[in-house]
């Protein structure tokens, strides 16, 4: 696998970047020995106490921009949207990272109605309208890209998922059923097939990804740091290419079961 040293991008957003894996990817991002040009980190509060870390580094990276941002209302993504053109111009964004998300731990006996709509609005129908919104800015980067085929460094999309959706592996079972969580990843998943399917014809990539059991503030099963975890996927992405279109990978590059 190829060093994530090479990996070159012109732009990235990352969804739900004030903490956790996004924060972490954010990191990954601006550590790079040649970072993004446009780096764009979201929350859903600039105000609250989680952003204080990203809103310190914002002051200490002019490539790194903070904003306002909740994957369930148009009117917001519409906002960020208009930031970004104003920002990439004729780059476009290169790399739209769809990593927002939520989970609830309930168990199949008392799984609800509104806790399943709430997990969809966030997991899986935010991935779909960020994708709408920003395609134009993803054709465009992919038209203007020198490079052939199909790639990260050109135009992509990145799912962030969770083999808890997966049907045949049913990570955890025992420990926790979130069928709620399961059910919305496994529709990200379908997206992302979707996507690829018809995305790639505009030379934009997608893929969704398994992050690992992270140590975040909302997992109680944790196997990896968010350290490990997001290295591990940026140097997944530095090496994707046409062949992984529309694939399930997770944080180390193997390919997850559906």
């Amino acid at each position: 696998m190829a060093k994530s040293m090479d990996f070159c991008v012109f732009s990235v957003l990352v969804t739900g970047s004030d903490r956790g894996i996004g924060l972490g990817l954010v990191k990954r991002f601006l550590e790079l020995p040649s970072p993004p040009k446009w780096v764009f980190a979201t929350t859903l509060d600039l105000q609250g106490e989680g952003t204080k870390e990203v809103k310190e580094m914002a002051c200490r990276y002019p490539n790194l921009v903070l904003l306002q941002l909740d994957v369930t209302i148009l009117e917001s993504i519409q906002a960020v949207l208009k930031e970004v053109e104003r920002c990439v111009g004729d780059g476009g964004l290169t790399l739209l990272i769809n990593n927002a998300g939520r989970w609830f731990f309930e168990n199949l006996e008392k799984e609800n109605a509104k806790d399943m709509q709430t997990l969809y609005s966030i997991n899986t129908i935010g991935p779909l309208q960020m994708s709408q919104a920003f395609l134009p800015l993803l054709k465009k980067a992919a038209r203007n890209s020198p490079m052939q085929g199909l790639n990260t460094s050109k135009a992509a999309i990145i799912n962030i998922s969770s083999s808890l959706g997966s049907m045949e592996v049913m990570l955890i079972w025992e420990k926790a059923q979130v069928v709620s969580y399961r059910c919305s990843k496994a529709a990200l998943n379908m997206l992302t097939k979707c996507q690829s399917l018809e995305y790639s014809k505009s030379g934009i990539l997608t893929v969704a990804i398994h992050p690992g059991l992270v140590n975040t503030a909302n997992n109680r099963y944790p196997e990896i740091t968010v350290e490990e975890s997001t290295k591990g996927i940026v140097t997944v992405l530095s090496t994707l290419s046409e062949k992984d279109n529309g694939t399930f990978l997770d944080w180390l590059g193997h390919c997850v079961p559906w």
